[in-house]
């Protein structure tokens, strides 16, 4: 596993970076023109069709711990999630997708005491669990969770506790096959996704990739999802650019908002 004086090291280079480098994470750092569509692509374009009656906006961890300055991830996340301005767009798609009647599904990422007993781990699961990122005090309580960085963002909680939100499992690794996000979608007759959350190179990628084999249609929302910054690399450009070669379409949140504002 890495060590943790390793990470420890990394990720004071990465609050360097996003703070010494001149960064203010009150305000949106400006564009990075890597971030822009080609100017002529080659792949062909998206042929997405629009039914809200069969669309769901999912939300991967919306949490503290990811899309909060007081969170554990935000000196690796806080750069990017400013970026993309991710808590406002998200919250103009909750807005929306709540007055379209669309379904909305939460797909969070929790961890109770026993998930700290695995014996191994990958870099990016070692790093959740030693900064202990959306930890829990146990399956079967609540005791500690509010305002923690397991719990959702205030900014989210009028659209996630309104009592049609479906709040899946647990995801525990990346995408959703450990939790029963896929069924509650299918009970729902939804076969087209709005896929927005975080991280975009990690869970949102991962979601990604399992709606797409199981027959899910998917439009990536590129300004709604963020990602790490490291030495090690830019995790929103890497996913960005996966999202051009495997997702259904490639949206901007304005762009959502179009259609949904139709209903």
């Amino acid at each position: 596993m890495m060590n943790i004086q390793s990470l420890s090291a990394r990720l004071a280079v990465a609050a360097a970076f996003a703070f010494g480098a001149g960064l203010s994470m009150n305000h949106a750092a400006a564009a990075n023109p890597a971030y822009e569509n080609p100017a002529k692509p080659a792949l062909p374009p998206s042929n997405f069709t629009w039914d809200l009656s069969r669309t769901a906006m999912v939300v991967i961890d919306p949490q503290i711990d990811f899309m909060s300055a007081k969170g554990a991830g935000w000196p690796v996340f806080g750069e990017s999630v400013t970026e993309q301005k991710l808590v406002p767009h998200l919250q103009q798609l909750f807005a929306a997708s709540k007055k379209a009647g669309v379904v909305v599904a939460i797909s969070p990422h929790y961890y109770y005491p026993h998930d700290h007993k695995w014996k191994f781990g990958a870099p990016a699961e070692t790093y959740q669990h030693q900064f202990h990122l959306f930890d829990r005090k146990g399956a079967l309580t609540l005791d500690g969770f509010r305002d923690s960085g397991a719990d959702f963002m205030p900014e989210f909680k009028q659209y996630i506790e309104d009592g049609a939100t479906v709040i899946a499992a647990p995801h525990k690794l990346y995408g959703p096959q450990s939790n029963d996000l896929m069924l509650q979608l299918r009970k729902q007759g939804i076969d087209k996704i709005i896929l927005t959350g975080m991280a975009s190179n990690l869970c949102v990628e991962s979601h990604l990739r399992e709606f797409l084999e199981r027959g899910f249609e998917v439009a990536v929302v590129r300004d709604a999802v963020a990602g790490p910054k490291l030495p090690d690399g830019d995790g929103y450009l890497s996913a960005l650019v996966n999202f051009r070669y495997i997702a259904n379409a490639v949206y901007s949140t304005e762009e959502v908002l179009r259609q949904l504002e139709k209903k």
